[in-house]
């Protein structure tokens, strides 16, 4: 029993160029996906003017902030933010080791979901490398509290998201999301729900620079009487808490490695999913590395052995 997971590592056949806008500071920006080796990881290459760059792994020893987005690198410096939904595109496809050369601060909204990412990916095409994955697979239930909200990973045999959020407006309430996941799920299922947010919040995140790219194209933005402005409507009936797991899926990808056990969080966010993650892998006897035994492309989450040592691009100690 448990999902079929993919026992090797990789990269893209060819580059993968995108441009938007950026949903915070409004600016237009550039990314290009390039293929990279064997246990890369993802990097981001931050791109200036004057030609010079600054590279910043994507891992969870460089979240930086967690307001509104997950921002890697130093808020006050060299940085790139709103990285999630690329993320959570890469973990769907099962993307390893890639490069991402970016012209700005801030990875370009597009639809506001993941589906413009790995329609991009699709595109440009994926080949395995002869280098084995290697997974973090949970022992035991790491568990933390922000206020009235948690998160935890527990020890299951697959790949699980237990999301709930509870919002007092009356279009949202209470929505939960709960299901194996993999790519064809997160596909089906995720890519294409968008962030959303309340027209009440506008003024406030302008004052603080915040939302300044954001529009009818990249979000679903509700109303002061808790209607839906965007015409075309919501693309599933509990849209906001399956954006919600996208960006839980986004934010765990950090781990540097796909993770075997279930995350399920209550009332959660990026700064839960952090906290959450950190405290996973500060607690070495809360989980294991493990890799497949044998060559196959395609393994169960049971049949994977523990290995001593972690991918090379993860961040073990925090």
């Amino acid at each position: 029993m448990g999902t079929k997971l993919l026992g090797y590592q990789a990269t893209l056949c060819e580059k993968a160029e995108l441009s938007g806008v950026a949903v915070h500071s409004g600016e237009q920006v550039s990314i290009t996906l390039l293929p990279a080796a064997p246990n890369t990881g993802v990097k981001f290459r931050r791109i200036f003017d004057d030609g010079t760059a600054t590279e910043i792994m994507a891992v969870a020893g460089q979240v930086g902030a967690t307001d509104l987005c997950t921002m890697l690198g130093d808020p006050a410096g060299i940085h790139v933010a709103t990285v999630e939904h690329l993320m959570a595109a890469f973990w769907a496809t099962g993307l390893d080791n890639v490069i991402v050369e970016i012209d700005g601060n801030e990875v370009p909204v597009m639809d506001g979901s993941s589906r413009v990412f790995i329609d991009a990916i699709d595109e440009a095409g994926m080949t395995h490398h002869a280098v084995k994955r290697r997974y973090v697979r949970v022992k035991k239930t790491v568990r933390v509290e922000i206020g009235g909200s948690w998160a935890e990973f527990r020890p299951y045999q697959g790949t699980r998201f237990e999301v709930v959020i509870d919002f007092d407006s009356p279009l949202i309430g209470r929505q939960e999301f709960k299901s194996d996941i993999n790519g064809d799920v997160f596909r089906g299922e995720l890519a294409d729900a968008r962030t959303f947010g309340f027209m009440k919040d506008v003024e406030r995140l302008w004052a603080s620079g915040h939302a300044l790219g954001s529009s009818l194209e990249n979000s679903v933005v509700i109303s002061d009487d808790h209607t839906i402005i965007n015409p075309e409507g919501l693309r599933f009936r509990d849209e906001f808490v399956r954006h919600k797991t996208l960006d839980a899926v986004g934010d765990l990808a950090l781990a540097g490695a796909q993770f075997i056990g279930c995350y399920a969080s209550y009332r959660g966010g990026h700064r839960l999913n952090a906290a959450a993650l950190k405290a996973l892998l500060t607690d070495r006897t809360a989980y294991e590395v493990v890799e497949t035994p044998e060559k196959r492309e395609r393994v169960f989450s049971g049949d994977f052995v523990t290995v001593a040592a972690a991918p090379a691009h993860a961040p073990w100690i925090l």
